[in-house]
């Protein structure tokens, strides 16, 4: 594909990966003049596999409080032929799993300097 100018193109470029065995998005959304596509994925696997065929350089991550759940938004992005392309994942993550981020893991020994 050459260029992402019609939204048949930016179709299409999601039916390939689904062809080629990737999970459907659960949700998709096409701005108008096609300039951008966003996809929402399920799963850390899902994630993964959309972004590794989409050759997504650009990668972010946000935690963000909803009402007292802590969530985080895992964004991958590529720009193709002027066309945005974003895959998103929104998990729910415990205090827990926050804590494991300050805490230095045991089973990990320190690097060697």
């Amino acid at each position: 594909m050459t260029e992402l100018a019609t939204r048949a193109q930016a179709f299409g470029l999601i039916a390939d990966g689904v062809a080629t065995g990737l999970s459907a998005p659960w949700r998709l959304y096409l701005a108008r003049g096609c300039r951008y596509l966003s996809l929402s994925v399920g799963d850390r696997a899902e994630w993964d596999a959309w972004r590794t065929h989409l050759g997504c350089p650009e990668l972010s991550v946000r935690v963000y409080d909803v009402g007292g759940e802590i969530r985080r938004s895992s964004v991958a992005e590529v720009i193709l032929d002027g066309c945005r392309i974003s895959v998103e994942l929104v998990e729910e993550v415990s205090t827990a799993d926050l804590d494991r981020l300050l805490v230095v893991d045991p089973l990990v020994e320190p690097e060697e300097r």
